[in-house]
């Protein structure tokens, strides 16, 4: 069995969100580690997925491109990142739970661009590095889990030659804000193709980018495998274009 599925930029969001909360890594870390999100307009259904709380979008941004410019939301007007410790919401600072992350704790930071080969690039307009400066170090010497869901939207050819082309020192003009552009090839990136496959088994392949009026950014994909498992992703797409 073969579906066509067109997923708008939301929709994306809103599947990566659910293929997020089926990693085991997240699953184990619900029940019994520390979980941080950071702050994203993915991962605004990232945390709503893992925490069963509302979260605020407008208010859970930091970087971000809007209205044809690059921007950095207000930051008396963002609400904290999440941090879940054992599935419970707990009133500590990401930079404290961090310095107690151990191998089995989950880091999910969203990210500006991806390549081909998994690789996420994140724009910078912080000086010293921002969120993933600050985590990604600890996350790395220890061992934890980094976890990026981020949208083929912002596919891009190469996260190395596009991280060597910025900087915020480096920028004479920008539609925005100047920003640098950090690689990330450290953890795991989690896209519409990987949250199909990992909610069933099916084949996918990405088909088509864009569209018009309300399908701007949209992608096209091809699914393919046995009936249940082709309709199990139908059943979950409908779901979510229905929210």
């Amino acid at each position: 069995m073969k579906a066509l599925i067109v997923l708008t930029p939301t929709e994306s969001k809103r599947l990566i969100a659910k293929g997020v909360a089926a990693l085991p890594e997240v699953t184990n870390a619900l029940k019994q580690g520390t979980i941080i999100v950071g702050w994203g307009s993915t991962n605004t259904y990232v945390a709503q997925e893992i925490s069963g709380e509302t979260v605020e979008t407008e208010r859970f941004l930091a970087g971000y491109i809007g209205g044809g410019e690059l921007k950095v939301s207000e930051g008396q007007d963002r609400i904290p990142p999440v941090v879940l410790h054992k599935g419970k919401r707990v009133d500590v600072h990401p930079k404290d739970a961090l310095q107690t992350y151990s191998r089995d704790d989950v880091f999910i930071k969203g990210a500006n661009a991806v390549d081909p080969d998994g690789n996420a690039g994140i724009l910078l307009h912080n000086d010293v590095g921002g969120t993933i400066g600050t985590a990604i170090g600890i996350l790395a010497a220890r061992g934890s889990h980094l976890i990026i869901p981020v949208g083929l939207e912002k596919l891009i050819p190469s996260v190395k030659e596009a991280s060597n082309t910025c900087g915020l020192e480096t920028v004479d003009y920008a539609t925005g804000k100047k920003v640098g552009f950090m690689p990330v090839m450290y953890g795991r990136t989690v896209n519409e193709i990987n949250a199909l496959q990992l909610l069933a088994d099916v084949n996918v392949v990405h088909i088509a980018s864009g569209g018009l009026d309300d399908s701007q950014g949209a992608i096209t994909l091809a699914v393919s495998g046995d009936g249940h498992n082709v309709g199990k992703v139908i059943e979950i797409v409908e779901d979510i274009k229905n929210a």
